[in-house]
């Protein structure tokens, strides 16, 4: 990686922050470390802007899904997120997923598996595009540019920029740079990246759905991302119904 991250560590158990916090130290990242919203807000609003949050979702004055609502409503979105819960449940992991979280992890969990996540987070939300020939970089398709070097959606009528979390995006390119060809979700989790194995397995279909939301001009009858029953999904550029 280059340059030092910042890693926030929001998390109300004082030993377990300290844990996280002397942990990451010790493996090169500066940590801001906060055990409530407000003492997180306060970082931010002195600008310290970290590049990845590792976000208790149990905080005693915010649960970490308004702190991710916050984050979004930011003008300059929301950072990296991954989770911390002690909630197993496949309803509580799609709620996180679905707020634009990257990554979770479940309490109790080990150290050196949280690093390998921080660090694959961290690697697709900074991935560059500087090797691709110059023709590549944006995709065009119906009214939307997907611009790889700056990693954002806009919508060409309006120039407006749609913000996508970084496996949003890594998902969206994935099947781009694929049209008209079905993807099964076993390549879509290993094209974009997520977490192959993740014993939740609607990760895609979760996404899918959001991206859905951002792409579609009418997301329950989908153009542009449709749904091979049985099979995966097929991406239509020109988003045809």
């Amino acid at each position: 990686m280059d340059g030092i991250r910042t890693i926030a560590v929001v998390e109300d158990e004082t030993d377990l922050r300290a844990l996280l916090a002397e942990f990451l130290s010790g493996q090169g990242f500066l940590v801001q470390s906060a055990g409530t919203w407000g003492e997180f807000r306060r970082h931010l609003e002195a600008g310290t802007e970290p590049d990845l949050v590792i976000l208790d979702i149990g905080l005693p004055d915010a649960s970490g899904y308004e702190v991710m609502q916050h984050l979004r409503d930011r003008p300059q979105g929301a950072p990296p997120i991954i989770i911390v819960t002690g909630a197993t449940s496949p309803r509580d992991r799609s709620m996180g997923l679905d707020l634009g979280a990257d990554d979770y992890v479940c309490k109790p969990f080990d150290l050196g598996e949280l690093l390998s996540r921080v660090r694959a987070v961290l690697r697709r939300a900074r991935t560059t595009v500087t090797m691709a020939p110059a023709g590549d970089l944006h995709i065009r398709f119906g009214s939307w540019l997907l611009k790889r070097d700056e990693r954002v959606l806009v919508h060409l009528p309006e120039q407006r920029v749609v913000e996508l979390t970084a496996m949003e995006f890594d998902l969206l390119l994935a099947m781009a740079q694929r049209p008209h060809r079905i993807l099964t979700r076993e390549q879509l989790l290993h094209l974009s990246h997520i977490r192959k194995g993740d014993p939740f397995d609607r990760a895609i279909d979760v996404r899918i759905a959001r991206l859905r939301r951002k792409l579609e001009v009418n997301p329950s009858h989908p153009g542009h991302i449709r749904t091979v029953r049985g099979a995966g999904y097929v991406f239509h550029p020109d988003g045809t119904v």
